[in-house]
């Protein structure tokens, strides 16, 4: 099963979403995102938020299409995205999507790669995977992973999550590298590409964000 989550990002960085539409993909709104989704002639399973960056017309045309619709106070301890996030995970599919999570706020887009970075801790058994128009990013735990060439994503960035990265080794990639440590803060591996159609990379201590991007 497939979840995908809207969140009420910039539109501009939000892309089309019919691609992501397969036949078993569920959808979830939050707060503006919903009205995305509507706008796409989506029906959201489900939608979240304190809903205060809608209209009342448009939160009142939630409230009729959307059975399982749930409404917080805007004064929380989670943001609405993590609310939608861990609703998702407590599905148990096997990819949660993320869109509409960039490109606006600094501080809600770095909260949201830090929940990424949250759920992978808890060696939750989904991949979770944040996209927009240029970018997409997801979080790994130690292990060997096998990673393809990906059309319109030319580059491939990794970046401590953790204060380090033990093991870095990379197969297949322009500037391939074998055991290494990588601080945090380093800048060593933004921007590599793959050689082949296929690649490997793989570590043995910290937390990875593995980001592929195009210009």
């Amino acid at each position: 099963m497939i979840i995908n989550i809207v969140g009420g990002g910039p539109r501009a960085y939000i892309p089309p979403l019919r691609g992501y539409d397969e036949g078993q993909a569920r959808w979830i709104g939050v707060d503006g995102g919903t009205a995305v989704l509507l706008e796409n002639s989506i029906m959201p399973d489900a939608a979240f938020g304190d809903f205060d960056s809608v209209t009342k017309e448009e939160l009142a045309e939630f409230e009729t299409a959307i059975p399982n619709l749930k409404k917080y106070k805007p004064e929380k301890d989670e943001t609405d995205m993590e609310l939608a996030l861990s609703w998702a995970i407590g599905q148990k599919p096997d990819i949660i999507r993320i869109f509409g999570a960039t490109g606006g706020r600094i501080d809600h887009f770095l909260a949201n790669i830090q929940l990424l970075e949250k759920y992978a801790l808890e060696k939750q058994t989904c991949e979770i995977i944040l996209i927009d128009c240029s970018n997409s990013v997801s979080v790994k735990l130690p292990g060997l992973y096998q990673i393809e060439k990906e059309s319109g994503k030319k580059y491939i960035s990794f970046l401590p999550g953790s204060q380090n990265v033990e093991g870095l080794t990379l197969n297949g990639f322009k500037y391939p590298l074998e055991n290494r440590y990588v601080p945090k803060g380093s800048t060593l591996c933004v921007s590599n590409e793959l050689i082949e159609e296929t690649g490997t990379f793989s570590f043995s201590k910290g937390i990875l964000i593995v980001i592929r991007s195009n210009d």
